[in-house]
Formats: structure tokens, C-alpha cells, sequence
């Protein structure tokens, strides 16, 4: 079960993360300063159960067929909202893995997606169209076996910025503002 810690550079927080495969899928648990995230997804990768919680708000949602549906609140009682898209997408990494894995692209392959991330301390929700490219694996030697490294060229298509990330299993090695800082063991490779 891979526990560590991400440093977000630009606030410079960390992340404190566990992730581990269940008998039907896959779960993210992390906390930092001001956010605690929790993500379950199902033995295709859809995000079946998302949790954020801030100090004034909270999201609660998951997939629901081809639609994503969440309660979003400041208090006890929330609104409900449905939109059609793939899944959620937040600051934390274990949306990154999550995405990538439900998209299960081959190498060289691409495909456009509709995300709905949430932002600020006030989990603002914002749908927009994503293309998600696979560019390669790369396998990366280690002092117990092989490591696989994905890389992944990821287009918000509403601005046309390109972000790279790269994954070795349920693990981000590197993202924008994201850095791995600390990792007490080895990252999950099954897809």
C-alpha cells in the first residue's frame, strides 16, 4: 500500500497520501493543510465515491452512468448537481491517476473527455473539455525490478494549456506543481 507525501510547490503544503487496490477497485486517501480528499473507484476506474472537504465546504459525488452527479454544501444541508462527464478532477494527484487509469489508453493514443473540477477553498465546480494523450512508457531500472514510467500530455481544451504528467502505477512521479517527496513503498503497477 503506497503511503507518501506530495509537495504542492506553489502554496508549498504537503499532501499526505495513502492508496492501495481493493477486491473491487481502488482507493486515495489525503490530507492537507485546509483539504482532506477521498476517492474510490471501481475495478474500471470510474469514480464510484469522491469526497472533498474543506474547512467551510464540503462535495460529495460519483459517476452515474454517463453523468457525474455531487452534493456540494457549506453547512449541513447541500444542493445537488448532474453533469455529463467522465469524472472529477481536483488539485490532489490521486485525481490524476484516477483519470488516467479509467481512460486506459493505449501508447500514442488520445482521447477528449469532460471533467468537472472542483477549485479554492470553496470547491467551486467547473466542467470543461479535456484531451488526455498517452505519450509513452518508459521503463526505468531500480534496485528491485523494473520500474514502468507512463507519460501523459493532458490539454485543457477551454484554454489550450498542455500540462505533462508522469505516472509509475498509482503513483504520480511528476506533475505541474507537484512534487514526490517522500514514498515508504512501492507504487501499485496492475492495471
Amino acid at each position: 500500500m503506497p503511503a507518501g507525501v506530495y509537495l504542492h510547490l506553489e502554496e508549498e503544503l504537503e499532501e499526505r497520501f495513502h492508496c492501495a487496490p481493493g477486491p473491487g477497485g481502488w482507493r486515495y486517501t489525503s490530507t492537507r493543510p485546509g483539504l482532506r480528499t477521498d476517492i474510490v473507484v471501481d475495478s474500471r476506474w470510474r469514480q464510484i465515491r469522491v469526497e472533498l472537504v474543506t474547512p467551510g465546504w464540503w462535495v460529495r459525488g460519483g459517476v452515474t452512468g454517463p453523468d457525474v452527479a455531487w452534493v456540494r454544501a457549506s453547512g449541513d444541508t447541500g444542493t445537488e448537481h448532474t453533469e455529463h462527464a467522465l469524472g472529477f478532477m481536483s488539485g490532489s494527484p490521486g485525481f490524476l491517476v484516477a483519470v488516467a487509469r479509467a481512460l486506459d489508453l493505449a501508447d500514442g493514443a488520445e482521447t477528449d473527455v469532460r471533467l468537472v473540477t472542483f477549485t479554492g477553498p470553496s470547491l467551486a465546480p467547473l466542467t470543461a473539455p479535456w484531451r488526455w494523450r498517452r505519450a509513452g512508457t518508459s521503463v526505468h531500472d531500480t534496485d528491485t525490478e523494473p520500474l514502468p514510467v507512463t507519460g501523459y500530455e493532458v490539454t485543457d481544451l477551454s484554454t489550450g494549456e498542455i500540462i505533462q504528467v508522469h505516472l509509475a502505477g498509482d503513483v504520480v512521479l511528476d506533475a505541474p506543481g507537484i512534487e514526490l517527496t517522500g514514498l515508504e513503498s512501492p507504487p501499485n503497477l496492475s492495471e
